[in-house]
């Protein structure tokens, strides 16, 4: 049975920006149903047009790029609360694929709905353009890690992000959380290859900064990590929730 909007799970979270009770109805009536999916499923193919458009609920997820070579370019890395899809929403198209890595459950929309969406309630569509604009804001930040960074700083950026995003979802405890990805991801998000990547994560691990292993990470010191990364510690903006 779907999820209703007024007990989604993800409205607990310090993550996301409290809705109304009109909000909370509007999303239910854009809301088409809910879908599972298991780990490895395509969810969204780089070129299609997609008829729908998706909220990762439950599970994790890649957004990724594929060039002609086969060599794979990790765009970003897909947490619960994500809005997927917002490119073939607006261009017609998808310009990089999407790919569960979890199980998922996906809340549903109707693409063709969309307009409607915009001018119904502009405020909510506005959440789409601020969505749209800290995507872009983390692309330009990865593009200067992998421009800028050393490796071994880059990894320490990956880790101070994913953490920090972990932690506004309530996914960190102790220190720890689910990173359910595998070395390889974590390579091609960063330009780097498989054997540095895991000698980069070596020396982290033994300076006692971070360990990520079998599916955990573990942050033992963020401050330290995120000081060799030049990042702040500050959470992540609160989220508009779709």
């Amino acid at each position: 049975m779907a999820t209703k909007c007024e007990n989604c799970p993800l409205r607990r979270r310090d993550a996301f920006e409290d809705l109304s009770a009109e909000d909370v109805r509007f999303m239910q009536r854009f809301k088409m149903g809910e879908m599972i999916v298991d780990p490895g499923t395509p969810i969204l193919m780089e070129g299609s047009n997609s008829p729908q458009l998706y909220t990762a609920l439950h599970g994790m997820g890649l957004r990724y790029k594929l060039l002609p070579n086969g060599e794979r370019q990790v765009v970003s890395f897909i947490f619960p609360g994500d809005f997927i899809g917002l490119q073939a929403g607006i261009m017609g198209e998808m310009g990089h694929s999407v790919e569960a890595t979890t199980k998922m459950t996906l809340c549903v929309f109707d693409r063709a709905s969309l307009w409607q969406f915009f001018k119904e309630r502009p405020e909510r569509a506005f959440s789409l353009t601020w969505l749209a604009a800290v995507e872009e804001h983390f692309l330009g930040e990865a593009v200067s890690t992998l421009g800028q960074r050393t490796a071994l700083q880059g990894v320490a950026w990956a880790l101070v992000r994913v953490f920090l995003r972990g932690k506004s979802l309530g996914m960190e405890r102790g220190g720890q959380m689910a990173f359910p990805f595998k070395q390889q991801d974590l390579a091609d998000a960063l330009g780097l290859s498989l054997v540095h990547t895991n000698k980069t994560l070596g020396i982290l691990r033994k300076r006692q900064l971070a360990h990520w292993t079998e599916g955990e990470l573990r942050v033992s010191d963020l401050q330290a990590l995120a000081d060799l990364a030049m990042v702040e510690t500050t959470a992540p903006p609160v989220r508009p929730i779709l």
